[in-house]
């Protein structure tokens, strides 16, 4: 009997405690945001991960009736800023922007994190994107068959800058060199801007990067384009080939940018993060800015948290397999 009346005791506690929290809780999602957040970059500014980010910040923040301030926190391929953000409080005021690198690929690359998969979770996918690769503009080669020719006869003494071991730029260039078959040297930057600025003044022969990055100073004719990872052309750049026209169909570099909080903020509070991102891109002002980019903004069910957990479940064990070289150094 004394042992029954205890359990009883207990769960009454159990359960008082539960409802307290699950008031609190609501009230504090109610409430949110009450302050300005911060949203993480893991690279420096100027690079794709940072345009997008600005791009969908600023709507966030008119949706959510408070400021996103942008803080950018380069080094190691993203994983700084990443282990900074899931040490960060888990109520919504603190939240991150990752892609496939930082969010999927890093944990093969940089397997001692003080972090994993699970220390995030996910609010929506922002954007997709489209790989390129780009070459400085006296570079000995006018299309992707000279090119390999060229980096064939010339195996380690090409250099293809990127935003970092381990972000998404890193991975367009691993997977067009293995596509190509030629030996280049890839050369890692704290992001895509000054990898970009480097190939711009001929000290690197080119950069892997984004269209959303690299686009402009391709139609300034700063660098020349060689191809895009893409199966269409892009409409910012109506002249650069895929990769099939130009004849390395087996090089694709299609990403995507999402949007990740620490594990144990509230589901309330990633709702309302979801909301204000879905809205935040079917604004007219992003839409603009993407389309000047050539980025693409999620439709319809692509904007769900769970979608997002997929993509990062997927491109774990897709670069774990990948990048088996790295994991076993």
């Amino acid at each position: 009997m004394i042992s029954f009346v205890v359990k009883r005791a207990l769960a009454a506690v159990a359960a008082l405690a539960f409802a307290t929290f699950s008031v609190a809780t609501c009230a504090f999602a109610q409430d949110y945001p009450k302050r300005p957040i911060t949203m993480i970059v893991p690279f420096a500014a100027g690079g794709t991960s940072d345009v997008i980010a600005r791009a969908v910040a600023e709507q966030m923040g008119i949706a959510l009736g408070q400021t996103i301030v942008i803080e950018n926190v380069a080094g190691a391929g993203g994983s700084t800023a990443l282990a900074r953000a899931s040490r960060a409080e888990p109520d919504g005021y603190t939240i991150a922007i990752g892609n496939a690198g930082t969010n999927a690929a890093t944990y093969t690359i940089y397997p001692k994190l003080p972090f994993t998969p699970d220390s995030f979770v996910p609010i929506a996918m922002v954007a997709k994107t489209f790989g390129i690769i780009a070459l400085r503009k006296d570079f000995p080669a006018k299309d992707l068959k000279e090119f390999i020719a060229y980096a064939k006869a010339n195996p380690g003494k090409i250099n293809l800058g990127h935003a970092g071991v381990g972000s998404s730029n890193y991975l367009i260039c691993k997977s067009f060199v293995t596509a190509a078959g030629v030996d280049a040297t890839l050369v890692g930057y704290r992001g895509a801007a000054p990898a970009l600025t480097d190939a711009v003044g001929s000290q690197i022969d080119g950069v892997c990067d984004a269209a959303a990055s690299v686009s402009q100073a391709i139609n300034e004719k700063l660098v020349k384009g060689l191809v895009v990872g893409s199966t269409v052309r892009l409409a910012t750049l109506p002249d650069l080939p895929t990769s099939a026209e130009a004849g390395l169909p087996e090089f694709e570099a299609q990403g995507w940018n999402g949007l990740f909080a620490p594990k144990g903020t509230p589901p309330a509070v990633i709702a309302k993060l979801n909301a204000a991102a879905r809205t935040a891109v079917e604004t007219e002002a992003v839409k603009k800015r993407f389309a000047d980019l050539s980025t693409v903004a999620p439709d319809g069910d692509e904007h769900a948290p769970e979608v997002l957990q997929k993509l990062v479940t997927r491109d774990v064990e897709k670069y774990r397999k990948m990048l088996a070289d790295h994991a076993n150094k």
